[in-house]
């Protein structure tokens, strides 16, 4: 769906428009990263483990909006690509880090991003997506969901 006015009615509308985008975003990014190679959840794992290298499986879970087992079962498999090594940690902990080729993969990766959001935000003027960026940042630090609603 479309929305053809600039406000939406109710704020139901503005957070399915919100969600809309992130879908047409993570459908258009997977897409263009199966023809490269990868998948929008090894990527985004790729692009977490270089950002926080040597970090635990339950910190880039954290960071990759997944579980800890779902995160493990896709860092399984991107050791068996020969995308990432595990390292042995303090204690018991599962150290990540991102291989050549993993690097390669992720940079690869960032080229297709960069095109999906470059395509997706061209209707805006750079000063309206850094309007956009901080308004969405504002909610994001200042807008706390209620964690359970009481009826």
């Amino acid at each position: 769906m479309v929305y053809p006015c600039a406000v939406p009615a109710t704020l139901q509308d503005l957070g399915r428009a919100v969600k809309q985008l992130q879908y047409r975003h993570h459908r258009g990014m997977d897409s263009l990263l199966r023809q490269a190679g990868t998948s929008l959840p090894q990527w985004d794992a790729l692009r977490a483990i270089s950002r926080r290298p040597n970090s635990s499986a339950h910190a880039l879970a954290e960071m990759t909006f997944q579980t800890d087992q779902s995160f493990g079962a896709l860092a399984n498999r991107l050791v068996g690509r020969g995308l990432i090594e595990r390292v042995a940690g303090p204690g018991r902990a599962i150290r990540h880090r991102l291989t050549a080729k993993g690097e390669a993969t992720l940079r690869k990766g960032y080229q297709v991003v960069d095109e999906v959001f470059e395509s997706s935000f061209a209707p805006l003027t750079r000063r309206q997506r850094e309007e956009l960026y901080a308004l969405v940042s504002r909610v994001l630090t200042e807008g706390d969901p209620p964690q359970q609603v009481g009826l």
